[in-house]
C-alpha cells in the first residue's frame, strides 16, 4: 500500500464509487460510517458520484440515500444522467440494425433476449423466464407485447441460454468481422447459464468518468475513484487517485495508489473517506 500525500488529498473535488463489491456490502447496504463521512465531506464542497454496471433505475435509490446530486455513470459508461427521463450528459444507444441482428440470431438459436433501457429491462412473453435468471441486481423488469417500440433507446441487449456453444456462436456473430461497432461480453453465471451482453463500442467506466469530468469542469487529478472488479480497470487507467478495497482483484490492487485494509463487508470505503476527511480538515 502506498500512503497518499496530503496535498493530493486536499485537492480532491470529486469521489466516484463503484457500487457492488465496493460501496455496498453483500446485502446491498452502505456502511453508516461511509454515510456520515459523505455528508461531512459534502459540506466541505466535495462532490460524489457512482460508476456501476447496474441500470440507472437500480442506482438512484443509493444516490438519493447519500444525497448525491451529481450525474451517475451507469451500465459501465453507456449512460450518464441522474434520473430516468432527465436530459442525459451521454447516451450510447445500440443501432436498430444491431438490435434486429441480435434478435434474429437469438431466435435462430432458441435463446432468450431482453432489451435494457435506463429505466427498465424489457422482455416479451416468449422471454418470461428472464427476470428470474438475469444477473442484473436491482433492475426493474417490464413485460411488453413486442420489442418493436422499444428498439429506440436500447443501451444494451442481453442474450441468455443454457448451452455454451449456442451463446458463444451468437457472440462470435455479433463481433468483428461479422458485426462492426459493438462490444460483446460473454460469461457464465450461476446455475450453468450463459450470458451475452451487447453494447455499442467505445463505452467504459473510464470513458464515462472523462465525460463526467468535462461536464463538471473537474480535472482527473482532482478526482478519486474506488473499485474492486475487472470492469473498474478503465477507471484505474485514468489520472485519478485510485483506491482499491481489500476484496479487490489483484490487478486493481496492483494499479491502486491506496488499498484499504477493510473489505466492502467491513465498510472499506469509509477507511479512505476518513483519510480524505482528515486531510481536508
Amino acid at each position: 500500500m502506498i500512503m497518499i500525500n496530503k496535498e493530493i488529498l486536499r485537492k480532491i473535488k470529486l469521489v466516484v464509487f463503484d457500487l457492488d463489491g465496493t460501496l455496498v456490502d453483500d446485502d446491498n447496504k452502505i456502511g453508516e460510517e461511509t454515510k456520515s463521512l459523505i455528508h461531512e465531506l459534502s459540506l466541505m464542497g466535495v462532490k460524489f458520484s457512482i460508476a456501476t454496471g447496474r441500470l440507472l433505475s437500480a442506482t438512484t435509490d443509493h444516490a438519493d440515500g447519500l444525497g448525491i446530486k451529481t450525474p451517475l455513470i451507469t451500465l459501465d459508461g453507456t449512460l450518464i444522467k441522474r434520473y430516468p427521463g432527465e436530459t442525459s450528459i451521454f447516451e450510447s444507444h445500440l443501432s436498430e440494425k444491431h438490435i434486429i441482428r441480435s434478435m434474429k440470431l437469438a431466435d435462430k438459436y432458441l435463446l432468450k433476449i431482453a432489451l435494457c433501457h435506463d429505466s427498465a429491462i424489457y422482455y416479451t412473453d416468449e422471454n418470461a423466464m428472464l427476470p428470474n435468471i438475469m444477473d442484473k441486481f436491482g433492475a426493474k423488469y417490464q413485460k411488453v407485447n413486442s420489442y418493436e417500440n422499444y428498439i429506440p433507446g436500447t443501451l444494451e441487449v442481453v442474450i441468455v441460454g443454457d448451452y455454451h456453444d449456442s451463446v458463444k456462436h451468437v457472440s462470435n456473430k455479433m463481433a468483428f468481422p461479422y458485426t462492426y461497432g459493438v462490444r460483446t461480453v460473454f460469461y457464465k453465471s450461476h446455475g450453468n447459464i450463459y450470458y451475452l451482453e451487447i453494447r455499442k463500442m467505445g463505452s467504459s467506466k473510464g470513458e464515462g468518468l472523462k465525460k463526467l469530468l468535462r461536464y463538471l469542469k473537474i480535472k482527473e487529478k482532482e478526482t478519486a475513484v474506488l473499485g474492486d472488479w475487472y470492469n473498474d480497470k478503465s477507471l484505474f487507467e485514468t489520472d485519478a487517485l485510485k483506491i482499491a478495497v481489500a476484496n479487490a482483484v489483484p490487478e486493481l490492487k496492483y494499479m491502486a495508489d491506496f488499498v484499504t485494509k477493510r473489505t466492502n463487508n467491513e465498510d472499506g470505503v469509509a477507511e479512505f473517506l476518513k483519510v480524505l476527511y482528515k486531510a481536508k480538515t
